[in-house]
């Protein structure tokens, strides 16, 4: 990965992103992911971190590979945790 990639992957950079999308509503599925988490006894900074390694995947797919954000995938992801397998592949 080259310093122009490692800037937009830092986990603050998708922490941050993630917040945002909570704030902002949008994805719907992310504000969802936080609240059912939180709720089930995750502890929110946690669950930011989990959901911030979803995105990573997505962002990480479109830098490398010039895809498009692949926001079914990421929903599926989001909707996986906490089961976490998916990390995996």
């Amino acid at each position: 990965m080259d310093n122009q990639q490692d800037s937009y992957m830092t986990e603050e950079t998708l922490i941050e992103t993630v917040e945002n999308q909570i704030a902002d509503g949008e994805p719907k599925k992310v504000k969802e992911t936080l609240m059912r988490l939180v709720m089930t006894g995750t502890p929110r900074e946690e669950a930011i971190q989990w959901m911030a390694c979803a995105l990573a995947i997505e962002v990480s797919d479109v830098m490398l590979n010039g895809a498009s954000f692949n926001e079914k995938r990421y929903n599926q992801h989001l909707d996986a945790m906490p089961n976490l397998d998916w990390m995996e592949d």
